[in-house]
């Protein structure tokens, strides 16, 4: 069955998917300096044009909670999912590691460990699979951690990760954070070998656009591809075929305000060659493209 989403990426670990007349929102942050701008925030208006509104908070950390999500409920139908160790008084279905969760016919959601507060979601839109991590992350600070707190780090890692390893992932949104450190990638290149998503979404990088647009660039393995979404506001268009190949296409800033089903193709952006990180791949992902460019449904990938 073909299948189209549009994705949005608003600020730190804040996004969004478009699918069909409801709306997915992750994490969503306007941040703590307003470095969410007013036009790449989610309106009256487009909170209206759909259908159902779902708000996906993974803890309570003010960098992944934003309260203006509560208010969206005077303008959509607007159902929270929050993980179970929220505080008394915040409002929606609460979640714990293992918990399922059937929000519609063709939409379900499961809850998985993190490392810091709260859980991960693992969200399933009609087969199609999108992992959002929350903070799940191997949390280690070389430069100031002893050897026995990092290596607790990374088995306490590599314990939430165990239960993800068995499902399939298509799109994951993970944290790739540089205050980190030394390995400040570690957490990201162990998901991405043991949980091969077929494209990893780096977030929670705190600003620093160079070093995860270089982080992506060499981070790709033969079963996942990496794409850095750094733009406030920045959009993609994922395109899937019966045979389940993903055609993905950037989305043109002055397009933001287009529902998925008005989008044409004249709205659609390729990368540069030089700048494609789905080059020499052997991946079941095509090249970035245009819509006039793409394969046929069921066609070989680019």
């Amino acid at each position: 069955m073909e299948q189209q989403f549009l994705i949005t990426h608003y600020y730190h670990s804040g996004f969004s998917i478009a699918w069909r007349h409801d709306l997915f929102v992750f994490d969503y942050w306007r941040g703590d300096q307003g470095e969410l701008f007013e036009e790449a925030q989610l309106t009256e208006k487009e909170l209206s044009a759909y259908r159902k509104i779902y708000v996906f908070i993974t803890h309570d950390h003010v960098d992944h909670l934003d309260s203006v999500v509560f208010s969206w409920r005077q303008f959509a139908e607007v159902q929270y999912i929050v993980s179970s160790d929220m505080p008394i008084g915040i409002r929606g279905k609460r979640m714990a590691p293992g918990d399922s969760l059937e929000l519609s016919e063709d939409v379900r959601v499961t809850a998985f460990d993190s490392t810091d507060l709260g859980v991960s979601f693992l969200l399933d839109l009609g087969g199609f699979r999108f992992f959002h991590a929350g903070d799940l992350n191997f949390w280690h600070w070389r430069e100031e951690s002893t050897m026995q707190e990092i290596q607790e780090a990374e088995e306490d890692f590599h314990r939430a990760v165990l239960p993800i390893q068995g499902e399939a992932v298509d799109i994951a949104f993970f944290p790739v954070d540089p205050r980190q450190g030394a390995m400040f990638e570690a957490g990201a290149d162990y998901f991405i070998l043991s949980v091969k998503p077929r494209l990893l979404i780096p977030m929670h990088y705190f600003d620093q656009t160079e070093v995860i647009q270089e982080y992506a660039r060499r981070a790709a393995t033969r079963s996942t591809q990496v794409l850095a979404m750094t733009e406030i506001g920045e959009q993609i268009q994922v395109q899937v075929d019966e045979a389940g190949y993903m055609n993905i296409s950037w989305v043109r800033k002055e397009q933001a305000e287009e529902t998925e089903e008005e989008s044409s193709g004249e709205a659609l952006l390729p990368l540069e060659d030089e700048d494609n990180p789905f080059d020499d791949s052997d991946l079941p992902v095509p090249q970035l493209m245009s819509e006039e460019e793409a394969p046929p449904p069921g066609g070989e990938p680019g």
